[in-house]
């Protein structure tokens, strides 16, 4: 496994914590993986030992209100904040390697930060790959505003991954956030997805969609509508929907073909 490193960062609500899985001396490009909600970048060193081999040094922060960093936990008023913050996670990389492209993976609710990012800072990004995205017609948010209370229902572990281990590990982590989502959070998402589905298409950006056909937390025909709306007239882009897979396909049983779909994707954006 790939040493990692930390860093301590201002952002824009209080403290950000940066991990650093740095690989070779001079990387073929900077991975950002961007984290889903209530849990952390730690949970991603599997993807970023895979990306290291291949040549990639690899920055996940915890965003503000999880993991390490601070704030009320799993609180977010504003995606527009957390953007902000993954640009500075983004220079950070840059002055530790000037000149290497930038590739964004952003998993769940990672992925509408990443995707909002991207159409934000594009012209800064090689390629940008989505694994279950929070982005197009996801209704949670909907029902549960139209509630007067949120119901106290965690994420079942058994929906993230058909292996039973991901979700011991889960249920384990005490990085990890057991408990209900909270109003100014579900608020936040409903105001993101609306700019996002507004926001326009990510032009030439190379974009890979990633997404279990059996993705019970964020369905697969609610993020392809996201997914039709980022996707730009000439950009260059490639999806892989996993049968019978669950939410976090980089966790999944066949995580192997998963891995090497991603490596595939950004070899090919590196050649051309």
């Amino acid at each position: 496994m790939a040493d990692a490193r930390e860093h301590v960062l201002d952002g824009s609500r209080g403290s950000i914590v940066v991990r650093e899985w740095p690989g070779r001396d001079r990387p073929r490009c900077l991975a950002l993986v961007i984290h889903g909600y209530g849990e952390h970048a730690g949970r991603y060193a599997e993807l970023a030992d895979v990306l290291v081999e291949h040549g990639a040094a690899v920055f996940g922060p915890d965003h503000v209100g999880h993991g390490r960093s601070a704030g009320e936990r799993v609180v977010i008023e504003d995606f527009e904040d957390v953007v902000a913050d993954v640009h500075a996670v983004a220079a950070l990389a840059r002055a530790a390697h000037p000149d290497v492209p930038v590739v964004m993976v952003g998993h769940s609710m990672g992925g509408l930060i990443a995707a909002r990012y991207a159409q934000l800072h594009g012209d800064g990004l090689a390629a940008l790959v989505l694994s279950g995205p929070v982005i197009g017609d996801w209704e949670l948010p909907r029902r549960l505003l139209a509630l007067d209370e949120i119901p106290d229902t965690p994420i079942s572990p058994a929906a993230l991954s058909r292996d039973p281990g991901v979700g011991a590990a889960y249920v384990a982590d005490p990085l990890v956030w057991h408990g209900p989502m909270k109003r100014p959070t579900v608020e936040a998402f409903a105001r993101m997805l609306d700019t996002v589905s507004k926001g326009g298409d990510i032009g030439g950006l190379p974009l890979l969609w990633l997404h279990g056909a059996d993705d019970r937390l964020v369905p697969l025909a609610g993020s392809r509508v996201g997914i039709e709306e980022l996707r730009g007239g000439e950009a260059p882009h490639a999806e892989h929907i996993y049968p019978e897979a669950r939410h976090e396909v980089f966790n999944e049983t066949n995580k192997a073909d998963v891995f090497a779909d991603l490596v595939h994707f950004l070899d090919g954006v590196f050649a051309r």
